[in-house]
Formats: C-alpha cells, structure tokens, sequence
C-alpha cells in the first residue's frame, strides 16, 4: 500500500476471499490506495477461493475461480498489449 504511488504498471489482482495468508481487508487496502494514487488496477475477489487456487497440483485448487481468473489474466495482458 505504501508502494501504490511509485507503480507504473497497470494492475491486475486475482485474490482467494478464503486465503487466510492474503485477508480481504488488506486485498481492500491495497484496492483503495491504488484509486487514491489515480493507479490503473482491477482486483476481483473470489470469496470461496483459497491461497494457491490456480495451482491445479495442490488441494487448494479452485477450478471455477481458477478457470475465471485466468480468462481475466488472458483479457488484462490483451488490453495492454502483452498478448496479442
């Protein structure tokens, strides 16, 4: 939260509602520091998900939330041209 009005780069956070490692509160901080610094981000919460949802290898693998997530990532890096 301290570092949001150095970032450069658009932002774009995919979080777990259930990670007890990454608390919504702070997810929420971070959200709000970034529009007071007038930072591009988007920061979409998915309450059921845990910490390492994506991680299809692990037993805290979230397929709906991990198959969403990475949709909006494949969106995000087309929008800002890291993908074409």
């Amino acid at each position: 939260m301290q570092l949001a009005p150095e970032m450069k780069a658009p932002v774009l956070g995919l979080y777990g509602g259930a990670d007890t490692g990454i608390p919504v509160a702070q997810v929420e901080q971070m959200k709000a520091a970034l529009e007071q610094n007038k930072k591009t981000a988007e920061v979409k919460i998915y309450p059921d998900a845990s910490h390492g949802f994506h991680a299809d290898y692990r037993g805290s693998y979230g397929k709906d939330a991990a198959e969403d997530a990475w949709k909006q990532a494949q969106a995000w890096f087309k929008k800002y041209g890291v993908l074409s």
